[in-house]
């Protein structure tokens, strides 16, 4: 079994998010308890480099994760990377407590052709041991994750080329949830409660559903902050390097606001709201306590609020580094504003305390 999931002893590894237009990392120390931001970089993708989480470009990919690392300063050459859930075969099953990891593994192997419809030599398999069964001590829920080969060995190729070791591949949805720690004591109820967390990207919105800090529904769907970009790129005619930029920094005209931003805002509320349907029409859920707005998207002033008062839920913006010490070569303030965007590159970083 390869690194899928990656349980290897603690290293410190360099926390990699390859999205649909750029590559994050981020290195994190821990002193008593507290985290450091020890690096952190943001480096442009070439276009479609990354379309739909799926890597196009592998040495377009690898050389954009060269610049980020030469750019962040950091030294680590261990890393981990993640791949969509989409791209993932999980399932929850019951096995027998005492079994060694290497009987479990056996096990599995020999059970695994039940609950994938892959050939087994074209799949990467992990597992996870979740905890006893409710009511029954001798049993033990492990989570199975499968994913094609393909997708894993090609964020290893990419990292290689940066000169990186890839340690850990991981599930997005894992990394986010691992972020979630951090947040959790910002939000009233902290981990004990149902959260939904939105990851609106540039072209991909990912919900994830805790209960009890735990992941229980993931779904993925084509929209994102791109789709602003390009409104800005078509109404003021300016390249689409041009209008990402001016999204960020500001400087359009005076209707930007009531007819390109106010519009774009209530579409991301209505997909935030289609997105809790689509689970609770699947679970037997039908509410949720706290929205957690992540994503690049999340950094657009107001959007909280106004998901919390069209939805009629409490909502506010990830930010996993409040509690964190910051590296004086990390700039704060940037890292601040990206901070919503960081949690996948956050929950990476933790692997290196596991």
């Amino acid at each position: 079994m390869l690194p899928f999931l990656g349980k290897q002893a603690s290293t410190t590894k360099l926390g990699i998010d390859i999205s649909s237009t750029s590559v994050k990392l981020l290195e994190l120390s821990h002193s008593g308890n507290r985290y450091k931001v020890e690096a952190y970089f943001v480096e442009p993708l070439p276009a479609n480099a990354v379309v739909e989480k799926n890597i196009t470009d592998i040495e377009g990919v690898g050389e954009a994760i060269s610049k980020v690392v030469v750019r962040s300063k950091s030294n680590v050459k261990n890393a981990a990377v993640a791949v969509a859930g989409s791209a993932v075969i999980t399932k929850t099953i019951e096995m027998d407590a005492g079994l060694t990891d290497d009987e479990m593994e056996s096990q599995i192997k020999v059970e695994a052709d039940q609950y994938i419809p892959y050939p087994l030599d074209e799949v990467s398999i992990d597992f996870e041991v979740q905890g006893e069964v409710e009511g029954s001590p001798e049993r033990v829920e492990v989570l199975l994750a499968a994913c094609r080969n393909e997708n894993v060995e090609l964020r290893s190729d990419v990292l290689e080329i940066a000169g990186l070791t890839p340690k850990v591949v991981d599930v997005e949805a894992y990394a986010i949830e691992r972020a979630f720690g951090l947040v959790a004591d910002q939000i009233e109820g902290g981990e004990d409660q149902t959260v939904a967390i939105i990851d609106i990207g540039s072209t991909m919105t990912t919900l994830s559903v805790l209960h009890d800090g735990r992941t229980i529904y993931t779904r993925e769907q084509l929209f994102g902050g791109k789709q602003l970009t390009e409104e800005i790129q078509r109404r003021y005619g300016l390249s689409f390097e041009e209008a990402g930029l001016a999204k960020k920094q500001g400087g359009l005209p005076d209707d930007y606001e009531p007819e390109v931003l106010d519009p774009f805002k209530d579409a991301v509320v209505q997909q935030v709201a289609r997105s809790l349907q689509f689970f609770f029409s699947s679970s037997q859920y039908n509410d949720v306590d706290h929205i957690l707005i992540a994503g690049g998207t999340a950094s657009i002033s107001g959007l909280a609020e106004l998901v919390q008062n069209k939805v009629g839920t409490s909502a506010s913006v990830a930010n996993p580094f409040v509690d964190m010490a910051i590296s004086p070569k990390v700039n704060a303030s940037i890292l601040s504003n990206d901070a919503p965007a960081l949690m996948i590159a956050c929950g990476l970083a933790l692997r290196s305390f596991d």
